[in-house]
Order: C-alpha cells, then structure tokens, then sequence
C-alpha cells in the first residue's frame, strides 16, 4: 500500500518549498550535527499549511541550516493527512495544529506522537458577506462552523463573549457543542463543512456568518482584525497553541530540541510579530 504522502498528491502543495527527498531524515537521538560540514548535515522533513506555519518555517530554514540543520518543508491543506503521516513516520515533524485538535486526534486514532513545543496563536474569525455586525444578523441565520469537533468549543466560546448565545452553567470551553446552547435568542442555525472549505463557502456568500480558522483566513487573503465580524480575543495564554508534534521519543532529539528552540527564538518572534503586525499570528511565550 502505497503511503499517504504519495497517494494524496491531489492534497499537496508545493510553493516555492523544498518537497519531500528521498534521503532519508536524521533522526538519530544520539547524533549531534556540527554546522559548517556538509558530511555532518542533518535532514528534517516537517509538514505545515501554507500560511503561517510555512512561512515561518522558511525564515527559520537558514538559522537551522547555520546550525547544521537542513529543513525540508511540506505543504498540506488537509488536517485530517498530517498526524497519520507523521505516525506512520512519513515526516519526523508536522506544524499545523493547535493543541485541543491535537489532544482529539492523538485519543481517537491511537497515535503515537507528543507536542514537542508551542509555537503561536492565530485568532479565530467569523466573516461575513451580508453583515458588518453582530447586531445585524436575523432571525434564523446560518452559521457556518467547521465540523473539526476539536473547534466547536472555542467557536461557540467566541459566540457566547460576542453575546450572541449562552452557553449552559459549567459547560467546557474547551469541548462544549451545539447542544450545551442553553439560550439562542436570534435561532441560529449551524452548518458544519471542512475546515479548508469555510473559505470557499464565504467567497461563495454563502451562509450569514462563517467561522473561519485563522490559517485559512490568511492564506485567503482576509485580514481577521479588519475583516472580521467577530474576533477572538486572544494572547499569548491561549489554550489554542500552534505546536510543533513529532514521533514519542522523538522529542528529545537534539535536531527537534533546535527546531524548537529556533522556532521560539526572538528573531523568529520578531519575524512573525513583523509579518502579522496586524495581530492575526502571535508569538506564544
């Protein structure tokens, strides 16, 4: 059977970013590159979304090869491809995910991967093609939320601060669900659809609100804090961290502890800081 990252080429995409080799990474715990010999290089695959994730592995790419690190980056746009391929070691790290869909996908596929690292935040948005605020939505409008359940919860947490739901007594901000709306006022009615399609089903007007996730919003050319109807408050606490996940045992790889610690590194802070000045990535700390 032929692996995921072969067969899903219809998924991948490749801008401008090193594809995968066929050399295969260095990940042994025991291997301590040196910078500056070639002989001594060591490969890592990592696999991303396009934007941030990419871009930012990009900025690192030339610190990691100063420290004898050669970084090659896969593009995907499917949530549902990266964890599999990382668990069947396909690639020796993904970063695309934040930590709640993580938790999600580690307990329901039984997979063998651990969070080697948070490395930012990116606001969640509800953008509209009909609206320009929450006071104009109608009775009985659509809402249209991605039907990653690892999302639910900080959707409706985002609905409820804008006070347009309430939430029951006690319910997880984290996992709450339709089913915890104790008071929904205006009759919102919720759709769920792929997380990479929410994009194309707002360009398309469809629906009265879409709950976008943040990645999406950028690469479509959104700006969240202007764009947005609604926007999350968000700071560097944020439980939805962007991690970087790897094989267990991986974690303490000397390669991976450099990936970390670059990725987290001010001049990458500030890279990204510069580049979503406009407050739709943060830096966690």
């Amino acid at each position: 059977m032929k692996k995921i990252l072969k067969t899903l080429v219809a998924g991948l995409l490749i801008v401008g970013l090193a594809a995968c080799s066929s050399k295969p990474a260095t990940t042994d715990p025991t291997a301590t590159p040196e910078a500056g010999t070639t002989a001594d290089k060591t490969v890592l695959k990592i696999s991303a979304t396009l934007d941030p994730h990419a871009k930012i592995l990009e900025f690192a790419k030339p610190i990691l090869e100063e420290k004898g690190i050669t970084l090659e980056i896969t593009v995907l746009d499917d949530y549902y491809i990266f964890n599999k391929a990382l668990n069947d070691g396909e690639v020796d790290a993904n970063y695309f995910q934040h930590l709640p869909f993580f938790n999600g996908e580690v307990e329901a596929n039984g997979y063998k991967i651990v969070n080697a690292g948070g490395i930012h935040i990116e606001p969640f948005g509800f953008y509209s093609k009909t609206i320009k605020s929450v006071d104009e939505l109608k009775d009985g409008a659509t809402v249209i939320i991605s039907n990653s359940v690892a999302d639910h919860g900080r959707i409706l947490s985002i609905l409820e601060k804008a006070g347009v739901i309430t939430l029951k007594d006690g319910a997880d901000a984290l996992n709450a669900t339709v089913e915890d709306i104790v008071d929904n006022p205006k009759n919102l009615k919720f759709q769920e659809v792929k997380p990479e399609l929410l994009t194309t089903v707002f360009e398309q007007g469809e629906g009265d609100l879409v709950a976008i996730n943040g990645n999406y919003a950028i690469q479509a050319g959104l700006n969240p804090t202007k764009d947005a109807v609604i926007l999350e408050q968000a700071d560097a606490t944020n439980p939805y961290v962007n991690i970087v996940a790897v094989k267990e045992g991986n974690e303490n790889n000397p390669a991976i502890k450099t990936l970390i610690e670059v990725l987290k590194s001010d001049e990458v802070k500030q890279f990204i800081l510069d580049t979503y000045s406009d407050g739709s990535v943060i830096p966690a700390e």
